[in-house]
């Protein structure tokens, strides 16, 4: 039906293109089928580097902005200059272990239960009631005194430095360090309350008089206390991971416990510091990777190198005299079935062959 009724005409705004809708413009990847913003090490990124490249910011890569915070010194975000090491491309170490935060919480929990579960075996069995009576001593005095040692480079030597290298790559590294100390310490002392409860007159807190009074290791006490104090953050994983270990870790949990205790009727305890001997292990290979890294950088190798010598120098010496004063140890057990001698000789061994690995060498006090 027709009708004389004018058609309104609705006024709509049009459509007015600014090259400012997504896709417009053109950007060197804007072809590209990959998501990632860095190279990852092999043709596909692994969940670790997902997680964990550029987490960090950085102002020379994409934080063009500069640091949005500072400390009351003037200090910004991660400093560089908080280690003396230099290198061209921090951001290049990638941890070989592949360490972020899922992996500390199920490799631990790994550990935990395969230790639980051992001791739960020795209690069952009654093993802990037919211990050798001298065996006892050395663990109620000496083992469990090692637990003092690892917490302490666990929250006073890993815990700072994980907070102050530049990526977070090589934090991940140290805090996974870190965790694996604090659970090895814990792990020792609670193994200790079981022995309390399972060995008659077992002194469990012996330990704690032994670390703080006893001669033969306030030598290893003042030196993990060493470690503490340092404030370059490569510094405290170099003199820890290098030094330490080999020359006084390695040498009392695998060259002395790991030795000798099933000849005393114990095989729970070496499976409890055999953990704390794959943990260093672990935490090693990370910190060869890096050390190695910064001693091929193009242009602050040789520098670097030069001055890890010196760090390998400094702290190699009171470790080493550190070792010496734990030899008594290996002469209050019943069955002699390791000499110290050798059990350093082992352990100095370990140390120079990691140390070639990052390109320095053994100072000859320390070579075996």
């Amino acid at each position: 039906m027709a009708t004389d009724t004018p058609v309104k005409e609705r006024s709509v705004p049009k459509p007015v293109f600014t090259d400012a809708e997504a896709g417009a413009k053109e950007f060197p990847s804007s072809t590209s089928r990959s998501y990632n913003y860095f190279t990852p090490r092999k043709r596909r990124a692994t969940v670790y580097e997902d997680v964990t490249v550029d987490v960090q910011p950085d102002p020379a890569r994409h934080l063009t902005q500069g640091w949005v915070y500072a400390f009351a010194n003037g200090d910004s975000g991660y400093p560089e200059k908080w280690t003396a090491l230099k290198s061209s491309n921090w951001h290049e170490f990638l941890d070989p272990n592949e360490e972020w935060e899922q992996t500390i919480y199920r490799n631990n929990a790994a550990v935990v239960r395969q230790i639980q579960q051992n001791i739960e075996h020795g209690r069952t069995a009654h093993v802990f009631a037919s211990l050798d009576p001298a065996w006892v001593k050395v663990l109620e005095r000496h083992v469990f005194a090692w637990a003092h040692a690892e917490h302490g480079i666990g929250m006073h030597v890993y815990t700072p430095a994980q907070r102050d290298a530049p990526t977070n790559m090589i934090n991940n590294a140290m805090a996974v360090g870190a965790a694996h100390k604090l659970r090895f310490a814990q792990d020792l002392i609670l193994y200790n309350l079981t022995l309390t409860d399972e060995v008659e007159g077992f002194k469990g807190s012996l330990h704690r008089e032994t670390w703080q009074d006893d001669p033969i290791w306030q030598p290893t006490r003042d030196f993990v206390e060493r470690l503490t104090g340092i404030r370059d953050w490569a510094e405290a994983w170099f003199a820890t991971s290098v030094v330490f270990e080999p020359l006084l870790g390695e040498l009392f949990r695998s060259g002395f416990v790991m030795q000798v205790a099933a000849l005393h009727g114990d095989f729970v305890t070496p499976t409890v510091m055999g953990a704390g001997e794959s943990d260093a292990a672990r935490d090693q290979r990370g910190a060869r990777a890096l050390f190695r890294m910064l001693a091929d950088d193009e242009a602050h190798g040789a520098a670097n190198r030069e001055l890890m010598q010196g760090w390998l120098a400094t702290w190699s010496e009171p470790a080493l005299a550190a070792a010496r004063q734990l030899q008594p140890i290996w002469s209050q057990i019943s069955e002699k079935v390791v000499r110290f001698e050798d059990s350093l000789e082992r352990s100095r061994g370990r140390q120079e062959s990691l140390a070639g690995d990052i390109g320095l060498e053994i100072p000859k006090e320390v070579k075996s």
